[in-house]
Formats: structure tokens, sequence, C-alpha cells
């Protein structure tokens, strides 16, 4: 099954046939799948040094969604910057905006919702507090390091223990 394109993730419910169909024409700009937007986003992240970052594909398992795209970051002022920053790079890179942003009043947890791929960043109490990644522990886990070229990516115990890096 073909990631769905960025662009068509406005709807949360899709049908086999909208997911399927890509149109290009010669003077269109092919479309950015959500797979490449979620890679853009931990591409993003990692720009501002959030650690612990992966990405899941959770199409399978949920239904109104294709990727969960997952940071932590040290800080509240961390936090924003990460997303900031996801949000700019998607819209120039995959040219969509988020849907929905949201996040707790005391930064420890902000999210960006694009439809296809959703983008959670957390401090590390909440992170690990909630688990989200160890939620839907039967997704697939995305290869950063061979798809979006991240091959420095901070790790803590429980992550690295989680890919299997320890």
């Amino acid at each position: 099954m073909e990631p769905l394109p960025c662009p068509r993730a406005r709807s949360r419910r899709r049908n086999t046939e909208e997911r399927n169909s890509v149109t290009e024409t010669k003077n269109e700009t092919p479309e950015v799948t959500s797979r490449e937007c979620a890679l853009i986003a931990a591409r993003a992240a990692d720009e501002k040094k959030a650690t612990d970052i992966m990405v899941q594909e959770v199409r399978e398992l949920i239904g109104v969604t294709d990727y969960f795209v997952i940071a932590t970051a040290s800080n509240n002022r961390q936090v924003e910057a990460i997303v900031d920053e996801i949000e700019e790079a998607v819209r120039t890179q995959g040219r969509l905006k988020p849907l929905h942003r949201e996040g707790t009043q005391d930064g420890t947890w902000s999210l960006l919702d694009y439809g296809s791929f959703v983008v959670h960043v957390f401090q590390p109490e909440t992170r690990d507090y909630y688990r989200l990644e160890a939620l839907w522990n039967d997704a697939p886990v995305v290869d950063l390091a061979k798809e979006a070229g991240l091959t420095e990516i901070e790790y803590s115990d429980r992550i690295a223990k989680m890919l299997g890096r320890k």
C-alpha cells in the first residue's frame, strides 16, 4: 500500500481509493507522501537537537493516520522550538500546514496534527509517563539512518532498548 500524499491528508477519514490515488500533471509539483513528510519532521526535530526521535508507521493499527513522529525535548522552550521548526519545514518542503496544534500549558508536550501524520514532542518525564511509542509497539519503526540520513540521534536507555540498539 502506497503512503498517502500529504495534501490529501486533510480529511481524518479516508477510503482505500483515496489513499491509493496519486495524481500528477506536467504543470503540478509532485505530491509529497505522508512518509516523506514524517521524515521531514524527523529531520527538523533533529536540527533543533531533539532526542529519542522515532517514526512509527501506525496506519494498519489505528486507521486515522499513517505515521507518528515522536521526539523528546529537554525543556519547554525546546519543545516550542522543535515544534516551530517542524511546522516550518513541513510547510516549506511538504507544502502542508497542520490541521491542529495543541499542547500543555506548562510546555511538557506539544502536538501537530497533519491528518496523515501526527507529531508529538515531549519532555522526558512526560514521554516516559505516556510511553506513546509502547502503546503502538506492533507498529513498524522507520529506519531514520537509512531513510532520513539521521545517524547521530541520541537515544535514552529505554528507547534504545526498544529499538534494539542496546
